[in-house]
C-alpha cells in the first residue's frame, strides 16, 4: 500500500509548481507529442491543453482517493486504466461538441492516455497526497502546460496565417510564413521558446546571486 505524505495543507506553491518553475514543457519536456503536433493553431492548442488538464485533474483526484487500497505491484497499471477512463470520457465530449476540432487533433486525443506527465503526476504526487492538494497540484501543471501549447500555437498561427483563434489580425497583404504551419516550424518555435526561458532562468539566478553577495558583503 502507498504512504500518505504528513504535510495536508494547500499553499500557493502545490499549484505554482507547474505554471512556472517546474512547467511540464519548458521546464521538464514532458509530452513533446502533442506539443509539436497540435500547435499549428490557438484553438487546438487551447483544445489539447483543456483535455489534457481535465485528465490531470480527474485522474489525479480518484488515484489520492484509491492510493490506500491499491496493491503496489499493480498501481501502475491501475492508474493507466483511471487515465484511460477518463481520456474516453473527454475523447467523446470533444466529438460531440465540435466534429471539426475532433478531426483536427486526431489520434492525439487518444495518445493522453500514454503522455509521461500525467503517468508521473499520479505515480508521484497524487498517490502521496491528499485529494484536494493532488486536485490544486494537477490544475497548476495542466494551466502550465496550456499556456506552454497556446505559447506554440499562438506564435505559429499568428505567423503562419496572419490570424488568431480564427480571426485575421494582419490583413489580405499579409505575407504568412508557411514554413510556421507544417512540423518545422513547431521545432523552430519550440526552441524559441526554450532559449528564451532558459535566458529568463539564468537572469534570475543572477539576481540571487548577486543578493547573496550583497548580504554576505554586509554582514
Amino acid at each position: 500500500m502507498s504512504q500518505r505524505r504528513s504535510d495536508p495543507h494547500i499553499t500557493w506553491d502545490s499549484f505554482s509548481e507547474g505554471l512556472w518553475r517546474n512547467n511540464p514543457v519548458f521546464v521538464m519536456l514532458l509530452g513533446m507529442c502533442p506539443v509539436l503536433a497540435v500547435t499549428n493553431s490557438a484553438m487546438n492548442a487551447l483544445a489539447m491543453g483543456l483535455a489534457t488538464t481535465f485528465v490531470l485533474v480527474a485522474s489525479g483526484y480518484l488515484v489520492s482517493l484509491l492510493s490506500r487500497f491499491i496493491p503496489r505491484q499493480v498501481r501502475i497499471a491501475t492508474y493507466i486504466v483511471i487515465i484511460a477512463t477518463f481520456v474516453t470520457i473527454i475523447d467523446y465530449v470533444i466529438q460531440a461538441i465540435s466534429l471539426d476540432l475532433y478531426n483536427s487533433l486526431g489520434a492525439f486525443i487518444q495518445l493522453i492516455v500514454v503522455n509521461c506527465m500525467i503517468l508521473g503526476r499520479a505515480e508521484a504526487y497524487a498517490s502521496k497526497n491528499r485529494p484536494m492538494k493532488s486536485v490544486v497540484n494537477a490544475l497548476g501543471m495542466g494551466a502550465g502546460f496550456t499556456f506552454a501549447l497556446l505559447c506554440l500555437g499562438g506564435v505559429r498561427e499568428l505567423l503562419g496565417t496572419g490570424a488568431l483563434f480564427g480571426f485575421d489580425l494582419f490583413g489580405p497583404q499579409f505575407q504568412p510564413w508557411v514554413v510556421m504551419v507544417l512540423p518545422p516550424g513547431g521545432f523552430l518555435v519550440l526552441g524559441a521558446w526554450l532559449l528564451l526561458f532558459d535566458w529568463l532562468k539564468q537572469r534570475r539566478e543572477q539576481k540571487q546571486l548577486a543578493i547573496s553577495g550583497e548580504q554576505t558583503n554586509a554582514v
